[in-house]
């Protein structure tokens, strides 16, 4: 999922292998050159990764990192409109008093307080497409609800696209249109996050839904529904059903035919 939609803004390492197409506005992006793809990078594209503390230099105050990246689409701004512009996001995404805050440095800050500034900072140059990777992983569930909370409120008042990855199908369902199911590197299912969540239809998607905890129950009065089996290697698929090996219903057609044309009864 995360090598997925970092070829979107054109972040894969320069050994990667690049197939199909990318389009943003009717442009093909894996076409354009890195020069060109600094005109989408923060721009119109945004991205914010999963453990925050890793994002941010811990030499340079947060006030320099906004003010480096303004200067990246205005060069001839001054600290001082780079100030009032950071103090302006940061009080929008929720950090309380952020006109106090910009001299801190990363470690100053909580998880939660990092993940809100680099949501900001995603937002910075007014960014049309947000890639959430993973955004609430290294955060507790109360921190959890109001990031994704944050998200929902400036989908609407941005008017943002947002691509939400994570592993909890109910985080992703409560924030997003439309759910895509992946495994082993490949599309399982998809569909809007109403038909997935109640008619799911592939066998991984069940089995993802059955393994959420539910509110109300216990340890002692019921079991964790856990998927058996290991994870599939993606660099060494097997023909089939990438999720045969693990699947209760697989028959013996699901590990041989092509999955192209098994995956079409799902997508």
């Amino acid at each position: 999922k995360s090598v997925t939609t970092t070829a979107i803004p054109a972040l894969h390492p320069s050994n990667a292998t690049v197939e199909g197409n990318i389009f943003f506005e009717g442009t093909e992006l894996t076409s354009l050159s890195q020069k060109q793809m600094r005109a989408y990078r923060g721009k119109k594209i945004g991205l914010i990764f999963q453990e925050p503390g890793r994002s941010f230099d811990p030499l340079q105050n947060i006030g320099s990192v906004f003010f480096e990246t303004f200067r990246n689409s205005y060069p001839q701004m001054s600290r001082e409109e780079a100030d009032k512009k950071t103090i302006a996001l940061l009080d929008e995404v929720g950090l309380p008093d952020p006109a106090s805050r910009l001299k801190n440095f990363p470690h100053q800050f909580s998880g939660g307080q990092l993940q809100r500034i680099s949501i900001a900072l995603s937002l910075a140059q007014g960014c049309e497409l947000l890639i959430a990777d993973e955004p609430t992983t290294a955060l507790d569930v109360t921190i959890q609800a109001q990031i994704v909370g944050l998200l929902a409120n400036l989908r609407k008042s941005r008017k943002l696209s947002i691509i939400f990855i994570s592993h909890n199908i109910d985080l992703v369902a409560s924030l997003c249109d439309n759910i895509i199911v992946m495994y082993g590197g490949l599309i399982m299912e998809k569909g809007s996050s109403e038909d997935i969540m109640n008619h799911a239809r592939h066998p991984y998607t069940q089995a993802l839904l059955a393994s959420s905890p539910r509110f109300g129950t216990h340890y002692s009065s019921q079991k964790l529904v856990a998927i058996p089996g290991r994870v599939t290697a993606p660099a060494h698929p097997e023909a089939g059903c990438p999720f045969a090996p693990r699947c209760q219903f697989a028959k013996e057609e699901c590990r041989k035919m092509e999955f192209e044309c098994y995956r079409s009864a799902f997508i």
